[in-house]
């Protein structure tokens, strides 16, 4: 039986996911995480991001593969959102990125 989640993880035996925290350590959570992120490319975005959806079907960056709780921790870990699940948010931070 197959228990893997929506967003791609399996809980572990004693239950709950990891996460990873603003200061970009793991940490176990009993809830799963709202958003992915991509850990060599710095970039966060939807569980149901059309572009990463493709990467991982083709078996690309699941080992670098991380989750957040939510989009304010990611941007604390130091992660920028994704340009094609997440337009207008990434063009508000590459445009804060130019001044």
């Amino acid at each position: 039986m197959d228990t893997r989640r929506l967003d791609d993880t399996a809980p572990a035996a004693a239950g709950g996911y990891t996460l990873t925290g603003a200061d970009g350590r793991p940490y176990r959570s009993e809830v799963p995480g709202r958003f992915g992120g991509y850990r060599r490319g710095r970039i966060y975005g939807r569980l149901d991001c059309p572009s990463a959806l493709r990467h991982l079907a083709r078996g690309n960056y699941v080992r670098h593969r991380v989750f957040f709780a939510d989009e304010a921790t990611a941007v604390a870990a130091g992660y920028r959102p994704c340009a094609v699940c997440l337009p207008l948010r990434h063009r508000a931070w590459r445009d804060g990125q130019s001044s």
